[in-house]
């Protein structure tokens, strides 16, 4: 992973590189730097890397080819092309870019490639800049103009600007691939872009959504789909739309949940070859982002041999325990894996005590007395409700792996420490967004990856520091698989149909409400963020199925959403951890309830402001 970013001016010299964003850049690759600056005809172009050794020999970017094409590469390619594991796939790529001899030759290359991506490619004999992210924009890219200079700006991170007459950063729409070309004459601060769209089918007409993804732009910036007609080759199948009602599962009794009710629903052959075809797309999925590990000199395997390569963000709910299981699949059994678990401590005042309840309780001072009796068993400031089912998904872990060492992180976060990192790093990562749900899920996530909490081990508490580069996360779940509530609400008023169009409407935008901000995020640890669910062949899977195989939301709470999934957790011998109900970051962690309990998760945010 790293931190690229180019400044393009079509005048010269070139309009320096902003401090704060050259200094975010450097978080998201701390193990090299490299500037190039390259004058063409009357443009200049300002490229800058910042990389994170991820794979094969330490490669500075910008990446030069004797012809002069220059690669800035964010991404980490997991099919599509082939690469040794000695090999890196930066100097791959720019070599199969520099084969291209046309645009098309270009398109049909990054068509293939599976994996997250973002880069910027100057392609010296056309003098061209061609930038875009991956399908679903797993790897943040923004974008920024300033007409008055006639320059724009491409990087993986911003800065919030000091005041609002600056020019204001966007995310790039993960619509297809740019191209904007250096020597073509236009009224002068102006950008024309030429796009060549993500298509599923050669007889389709480019997406619909593209007009919605592209609006908001500044009105000196024209995208324009290509004149040729040429396109990206989508890497996964369209959603299958076929309306079916569940049939296997209603003949069995429903009433109640259990895992030994999700168990009777593996009695139906087609529905238990279904869920291990499941796991084993999911596995290999997790399987290519575990064994992809930064190479390390001889000396430092040593040092860290009891430390884990791969850390997974975990609250004990199903799609990070499944993660976990799988992950435990493919991890040597001799390394350890790290569960990052983050809390915010709660304020006793706000809970309010059982007298002042309604209604009488007669345990209310036996609970007193035992208290007072225990002395050190108090209230927890950071027992909240991801720490207590963390703790309940660690103990199905070891059970399920027992001679694995699980290192259970404990982050625990206080009020002072998140108005304090918020101003300070958290506010300009999650730039552009700025809604209460960005703040409350980049805060979280920032705490989360950075990975500095305690293990607590029998009566002793270790500080802990992870030291993993890869953060596997859970994302894409809930959006393909009906997790969230607001699917049950679309269900009850729309039935199944009206389900479909949401769960199309929620993978469609799953770059613009997440991915960007969580690669920012976790990027500025100098750690890189992988999407398990949002594996390009785990997609095509389930898209492949009707809805009514991956949810029942005529099922209770606890079973119906994410039921296929359930099934997979029960057939990989996981426990209660199977019927857990989905629970937001926002709310597990109770970042949420630090804060105004007025405010709506669609309200622009004030903290995310910098003083």
């Amino acid at each position: 992973m790293c931190g690229i970013c180019c400044v393009v001016s079509l005048t010269t010299p070139h309009d320096p590189l902003e401090e704060n964003v050259h200094k975010n850049l450097k978080h998201r690759g701390p193990n090299c730097s490299k500037d190039i600056t390259e004058e063409i005809s009357n443009c200049s172009l300002l490229l800058s890397a910042h990389v994170l050794h991820m794979r094969g020999c330490l490669t500075p970017q910008p990446l030069q080819d004797d012809i002069g094409n220059m690669l800035l590469w964010n991404g980490e390619v997991f099919g599509g092309l082939k690469i040794e594991q000695e090999e890196n796939d930066t100097k791959v790529l720019l070599h199969q870019l520099s084969e291209a001899r046309s645009a098309s030759d270009i398109v049909c290359l990054l068509s293939k490639l599976k994996g997250p991506w973002a880069f910027i490619y100057y392609q010296s004999s056309e003098r061209c800049i061609w930038f875009g992210r991956d399908f679903f924009g797993r790897r943040s890219l923004l974008w920024k103009f300033n007409p008055e200079r006639a320059s724009f700006t491409l990087s993986s991170v911003a800065s919030q600007p000091e005041d609002d007459s600056q020019s204001q950063w966007q995310e790039v729409p993960p619509c297809g691939v740019y191209k904007f070309d250096l020597t073509e004459t236009s009224p002068i601060g102006t950008f024309i872009f030429e796009l060549y769209p993500w298509i599923f089918h050669s007889d389709d007409k480019p997406n619909e959504s593209l007009e919605s993804k592209c609006e908001g732009l500044s009105r000196c910036v024209s995208v324009n789909t290509n004149s040729s007609g040429l396109y990206l080759t989508s890497p996964v199948c369209p959603m299958n739309t076929s309306i079916s009602s569940p049939t296997a599962e209603q003949d069995l009794n429903t009433s109640q949940t259990s895992v030994e009710n999700l168990k009777a629903f593996l009695t139906n052959t087609d529905k238990k070859a279904m869920v291990g075809a499941l796991i084993d797309v999911l596995s290999e999925s997790v399987r290519k982002r575990v064994q992809y590990l930064p190479a390390q000199d001889a000396p430092e395997v040593a040092l860290n041999e009891t430390k884990a390569d791969i850390a997974i963000l975990f609250s004990g709910g199903i799609d990070s325990m499944i993660l976990a299981a799988l992950t435990d699949r493919h991890v040597p059994a001799d390394k350890p894996i790290d569960l990052l678990n983050v809390a915010f401590k709660m304020q006793e005042a706000k809970m309010p005590p059982k007298s002042m309840k309604k209604g009488k309780n007669k345990k209310t001072d036996c609970d007193d007395a035992d208290k007072t009796q225990l002395g050190q068993q108090k209230f927890n400031q950071f027992d909240v409700p991801d720490r207590i089912t963390g703790r309940a998904g660690l103990q199905e872990l070891k059970d399920l792996s027992p001679k694995r060492h699980w290192n259970f992180i404990e982050i625990n976060v206080t009020q002072e420490e998140l108005v304090d990192m918020r101003q300070k790093r958290i506010c300009h990562l999650v730039h552009p967004l700025d809604t209460v749900l960005d703040d409350s899920l980049g805060c979280a996530i920032w705490f989360a990856a950075r990975g500095i909490g305690v293990i607590n081990e029998a009566v002793d508490e270790e500080l802990y520091i992870s030291e993993a580069k890869v953060v596997l996360t859970g994302i894409g779940a809930d959006e393909q698989l009906a997790g969230y509530s607001r699917h049950r609400v679309r269900y009850k008023h729309s039935g199944l149909e009206g389900l479909v169009k949401e769960l199309a409407m929620e993978l469609g935008r799953i770059s613009s409400r997440n991915l960007g901000r969580d690669d920012r995020i976790i990027g500025d640890h100098g750690k890189e963020a992988r999407f398990p669910y949002l594996d390009e062949d785990v997609v095509s899977f389930l898209n492949g199925l009707p809805v009514s195989e991956k949810a029942d939301l005529s099922l209770p709470r606890g079973v119906g959403e994410k039921l296929l999934l359930r099934l997979a957790a029960v057939e990989l011998g996981l426990g209660l951890s199977a019927l857990l109900p989905k629970r937001a970051m926002q709310f597990g962690s109770r970042i949420a309830k630090l804060e105004d309990n007025h405010e709506k998760a669609s309200d622009k945010c004030k903290r995310l402001v910098t003083t």
